[in-house]
Order: structure tokens, then C-alpha cells, then sequence
């Protein structure tokens, strides 16, 4: 499973990728959730498809057809890495992750909140959405439309986010550690797995504010709580490569810190099923 915020999106460009992560993937297939804001009916919409460029910021699906975009994340060079690490072996990756949004309710402005308990006004928030991505996606009964039933295995998670809860208060930030473990918890349990492996990838600056530089206010306190999860989360890791990528504006990578957070996501995947194997 793909979650989290606008760097797990991805506004990588399709137009700078490598030929070979241009084509369609036939031998690995992507249900990506709609992104949607809170209190709106359309999230976590998808279908199976094959994977090819597209699945970025911008992509969105009723359900019935998806709608590429012209941006890709880490899904590309993360599938291709897993091809190389698990020779012989079906891939499926689960995606759903929507820009700007946050796990504290106090931090979730107009973008949208993770937290489970969020009312909002319609009480749908970002977690229902997710919810809905990995009903429709694990009740897919032949996801590559081969006439055969596929039985999909969870493997991992891999979890992008912490910008939006480090640009508001020292407050909402020093909770980031609690906020994460609960939210890896419910997602684990929503894949019938406490200890599913997690990748957390670190949170970043530009330092390209054009007050005093610094884009996360209270950065620090989210990647203290973040190599905090990582190092007492017995079946987790962390991604740190994050902090020497270029970035294409104040707040996003470029298409190559892409490229390489989906290889370290990969990795780190691999390691962690080395120690603790999945069924």
C-alpha cells in the first residue's frame, strides 16, 4: 500500500522519465484510489489497471475509468525494483494518497485529515477514503482480467507524508509520533496484519520560503517522531536519502528524487520481509 500526501502522489514528470519506466507494466497492476477532499462521496473510486506513467498528482477515476495525469510518484521505479527482488513473482500495488493533508485534525486546513474519529461535516475524511480503496481494490476478485480468481497477499506499507503537521504549531507536531503509530496501526489492521512492514519516508526542506527559508516550520519535530516510529516499531524502517533530493518547487521533489525514493522504498520492503517473511 501507497499512502500519504503530495510526495507520495508525486509530481514527478512523465516526459523526464526513463524509456524503460515509459511503457505499460503489464506484469505488475495498480488500483489507485480517487484522491478526494473530505465530506466529498468520490474517494478512494479505482479499478485494476496494469501500471504505466500517469498514477501522479492529477490522476483521478470514477471507478470506472481512470483519468492519467502527466505527473508520476514512486510507483514506477518501486514496482520495477520489486521485479528485481522478487524475480517470479505477482506484483499488485494499492494507492491512495491525497496533497496536503495531515493526521491531526488541527492541522488539517482545506486539504484533509487522516484521523479516523474527524467529523468534518459529512464525517467522510481522508481515512474513509482510504477505507474504500482497500475494500474495492482486496474485493477484486481477477484483478488482471485473466479469467482466473487472484488472491492478493499484503506485503508492506510505504508511507510519505508529515509536511502538513510540521507547518502549523510546535503543538500539533510534537503529537506526530502518537498520530503515526495509531494511524500504521489501523492501516496494518485494516490489511489483517499488526506486523506488516512499514517504510517511512522522511520529510524534507527546500528551504525555499521566501520569509525565512524554512517551508516546515516545525520539521524537526516530525522527523524526530519519524525516526522515533522507525527505530521502536519492531517491523518498520526509514527512508533519509530525502534529504539531498532537488526539488521542483518549495514543497515537491524532482522527477529524479522520485525515481529514487521508489528503489529505497523497494529496499528497505525487501529487508524488512528478510527478517520477518509474510505468508
Amino acid at each position: 500500500y501507497l499512502g500519504g500526501q503530495s510526495n507520495m502522489d508525486g509530481y514527478g514528470k512523465n516526459n523526464e522519465l526513463p524509456d524503460e519506466l515509459k511503457q505499460i507494466n503489464k506484469d505488475v497492476h495498480i488500483f489507485h484510489g480517487n484522491p478526494e477532499g473530505d465530506d466529498l462521496p468520490g474517494g478512494g473510486l479505482g479499478l485494476w489497471t496494469a501500471l504505466q506513467p500517469g498514477h501522479g498528482a492529477g490522476f483521478q477515476s470514477d471507478g470506472a475509468s481512470n483519468s492519467l495525469s502527466a505527473r508520476f510518484g514512486v510507483e514506477l521505479s518501486m514496482a520495477r525494483k520489486l521485479q528485481e527482488l522478487h524475480p517470479g513473482e505477482r506484483i499488485a500495488l494499492i494507492k491512495y494518497s491525497r496533497g496536503g493533508t495531515s493526521i491531526d485534525s488541527l492541522a488539517t486546513g482545506v486539504f484533509g485529515c487522516w484521523e479516523p474519529d474527524f467529523q468534518g461535516n459529512t464525517g467522510i475524511n481522508q481515512y474513509d477514503h482510504f477505507l474504500r480503496t482497500i475494500h474495492m481494490a482486496m474485493n477484486t476478485p481477477d484483478i488482471d482480467g485473466d479469467g482466473k480468481a487472484d488472491i492478493l497477499v499484503p506485503a508492506g506499507i510505504a508511507w510519505m507524508q508529515g509536511e502538513a503537521d510540521a507547518s502549523f504549531t510546535e503543538e500539533i507536531a510534537g503529537r506526530y509520533y502518537a498520530n503515526l503509530k495509531r494511524l500504521m496501526d489501523l492501516i496494518r489492521a485494516s490489511l489483517h496484519s499488526d506486523d506488516l512492514p512499514v517504510v517511512i519516508g522522511k520529510i524534507s526542506d527546500s528551504w525555499n520560503d521566501s520569509t525565512d527559508g524554512k517551508v516546515w516550520d516545525h520539521g524537526e519535530l516530525v522527523q524526530y517522531a519519524q525516526e522515533k516510529y522507525a527505530r521502536r516499531d519492531g517491523h518498520a524502517a526509514i527512508v533519509r536519502t530525502t534529504r539531498y533530493y532537488k526539488y521542483s518547487d518549495p514543497w515537491h521533489y524532482d522527477s529524479e528524487g522520485y525515481l529514487d525514493l521508489g528503489i529505497r522504498f523497494a529496499e528497505s520492503l525487501y529487508e524488512l520481509s528478510l527478517k520477518n517473511p509474510y505468508p
